[in-house]
């Protein structure tokens, strides 16, 4: 006869044990706390101190921009470095971001987007610590990562701290695409990671200070502060739109498929309501989706095809996620049956993939199984390299 004791036991811990697995699993994006809403551990960093912050419009802090929560705090904030989009995150992709006094709080801003992409020595001669709280999207060519680069570049040659509040990765389960190949290595390409790299910015800070792709990367004096209750698993929607051509997590899905299409006479839906999240041409039919796109100041001024009824492929619903060339590879081939060039810009296409291989191995007619099959070394090398630098679990 069985031990009722045993079995009552058994039971319990059975109980307990999937109690506790069933809470994890519920664990949402509620539960998630960027390294910016966490200011205990980080406002007594920056007592005292001259601080500099790289923000934009996506630095929030419980409803608050993170310049006004900090200054609530007594923080003394002595300059805003503004990166592509601007400060507020309304400047047109490429647009010159320009030096200026921020209106509300009369802070110095200076531009590290164009022309001086990293400060003076006399700039950061008067600064302590630099913050960095920007939301990311997990995607080697955009640009707020390599400002994170010229920034702590800069910050290691004049001895400033560099603190680092994470923010979740909405593509971080993704870990795809071409290694950029140095030769190659350019604004929208600073680093051998792939296209998709699976990390938060606060991970790649500290991969770019330990694997040394700064000048002077032991000298500097770099924190983080990870995010709470985050799996880079996890599902991510975006509270506040990254980019004006970025405005909900179908674009942030599809951007790293879609992006490639910025080297070509394609539109991917610039000055309309759902920016890359559509595919068209005026010429060359793509499907039946009619759209036209129209200047739209402050997120596409001059978009491609202005003014032109365009026709091709809604992909608003489309479950498409991660890196997928199947729609770039066949829009290719349709440009190549209608004998219309189709890489107007192949140095673009080069820096955008991080090397010339995509741009070749599609032109002599590869499939999209075997341009995968020739990523995978390079992938499980980068995966290896990374290890060291990961916050988070899978």
């Amino acid at each position: 006869m069985p031990n009722l004791s045993v079995i009552r036991l058994t039971l319990a811990i059975l109980v307990f044990s999937l109690s506790a697995c069933a809470s994890q699993t519920k664990v949402s994006q509620a539960d998630i706390q960027t390294g910016a809403t966490q200011s205990d551990r980080y406002l007594p960093l920056l007592k005292g101190k001259r601080v500099a912050l790289v923000v934009n419009q996506t630095s929030q802090v419980q409803g608050s921009h993170l310049v006004d929560f900090l200054l609530s705090k007594h923080v003394n904030v002595v300059r805003i470095f503004a990166p592509e989009h601007g400060f507020r995150g309304d400047h047109d992709a490429g647009a010159h971001v320009s030096n200026a006094i921020d209106n509300k709080t009369g802070i110095q801003i200076t531009s590290i987007y164009g022309k001086h992409k990293k400060p003076s020595k006399d700039i950061m001669d008067q600064i302590d610590i630099v913050v960095f709280d920007i939301q990311d999207v997990g995607v080697r060519f955009y640009t707020y990562i390599s400002s994170m680069h010229y920034m702590m570049e800069a910050a290691a040659e004049s001895n400033t701290q560099f603190l680092v509040l994470d923010r979740p990765n909405p593509n971080g389960k993704f870990t795809d695409g071409p290694i950029l190949d140095m030769d190659y290595q350019s604004f929208v390409g600073m680093h051998p990671i792939p296209l998709l790299h699976g990390m938060t910015v606060a991970e790649l800070a500290l991969m770019i200070k330990g694997e040394n792709w700064i000048i002077n990367a032991s000298k500097l004096a770099l924190f983080t502060i990870s995010n709470a209750n985050y799996k880079r698993s996890m599902p991510y929607e975006l509270p506040v739109a990254p980019s004006p051509n970025l405005p909900n997590s179908q674009a942030v899905k599809l951007y790293p498929s879609l992006c490639f299409f910025e080297a070509t006479p394609v539109s991917i839906g610039r000055g309309t309501d759902f920016p890359f999240q559509v595919v068209g041409h005026n010429e060359v039919p793509l499907g039946k989706f009619s759209f036209t796109p129209r200047s739209r100041p402050g997120a596409a001024l001059h978009p491609k095809l202005q003014d032109k009824t365009l026709l091709g492929i809604n992909l608003q619903q489309s479950t498409q996620q991660g890196l997928d060339l199947e729609i770039f590879i066949k829009t290719y081939q349709a440009f190549s049956k209608a004998e219309v060039p189709f890489f107007k810009h192949p140095e673009f296409m080069d820096k955008l993939a991080g090397t010339h291989k995509l741009r070749k191995t599609i032109e002599s007619g590869q499939n999209l199984q075997q341009i995968q099959e020739s990523w995978k070394p390079g992938l499980l090398a980068f995966k290896q390299l990374r290890k060291p630098y990961l916050l988070y679990l899978d």
